[in-house]
């Protein structure tokens, strides 16, 4: 499972290294979490970022609050009723600088961050998905609005969101959980995002190039957002 990482690296390191261009007002997250609006990269626009909902709700759903997939499960994600359309035509990938893994007995579980050896920004394999429909007015949130730019007290809705693939822990990560990300090879990234069948790039990445250490249970708040966060605890 992935339910948190981050995303502090400058856009324009991001910009080279996924040879994508960033939108203005880039914030900097250090505890990224399931439901936040998040930055990604699209297979229909590979060359910027755009900011979808972590929490993928298939275009089918009757009610969108029903159907929020943070993870998809590399091995089934071709097969799956929520995921098998959004696997064959929509991939994303999600930029990141690290993720936080859970370990130790319940109720006194400690944070682990996760990242690699030389602390560059990677890509995890994503799929996204378009929802549009209504809901009940009180329902609708602030994301909704007429044509004129003012509030849709209707319920008109569009929900652009995204999911994380998961696959078998390396050695790092088995230690923590029994999932993990999966991150794209470096130089691999266009294949993920264009190639018919991109299933051989959904391996656990080599344990020898990450490294994992404790940091705070502060990290456990999805409120606290700040660079103490990757601090060794």
């Amino acid at each position: 499972m992935c339910g948190r990482y981050s995303l502090f690296t400058p856009p324009d390191q991001l910009e080279d290294r996924f040879d994508a261009r960033f939108p203005d007002g880039f914030e900097p997250t250090y505890n990224a979490a399931p439901g936040q609006d998040l930055p990604v990269i699209r297979n229909e626009d590979p060359d910027a970022f755009a900011d979808l909902t972590w929490g993928l709700v298939p275009s089918w759903a009757d009610d969108p609050s029903d159907f929020e997939f943070i993870n998809a499960r590399s091995e089934t994600v071709a097969e799956k009723p929520s995921f098998r359309s959004a696997y064959e035509r929509r991939r994303c990938l999600v930029p990141a600088d690290g993720f936080y893994e859970w370990t130790g007995p319940s109720g006194d579980r400690r944070p682990y961050r996760v990242r690699l050896t030389d602390d560059r920004p990677f890509g995890m394999a994503g799929v996204w998905e378009t929802w549009e429909g209504t809901v009940e007015s009180e329902q609708a949130g602030l994301d909704a609005f007429t044509d004129d730019g003012g509030p849709d007290l209707g319920g008109t809705r569009r929900i652009d969101s995204f999911a994380i693939l998961t696959t078998e822990p390396n050695e790092v990560v088995a230690d923590l959980h029994d999932r993990m990300a999966v991150i794209v090879p470096p130089g691999e990234e266009g294949r993920w995002l264009t190639d018919d069948d991109p299933s051989d790039l959904l391996e656990p990445y080599p344990a020898e190039e990450m490294e994992a250490y404790p940091v705070s249970r502060k990290v456990n708040d999805p409120a606290n957002d700040s660079p103490e966060l990757i601090e060794p605890a």
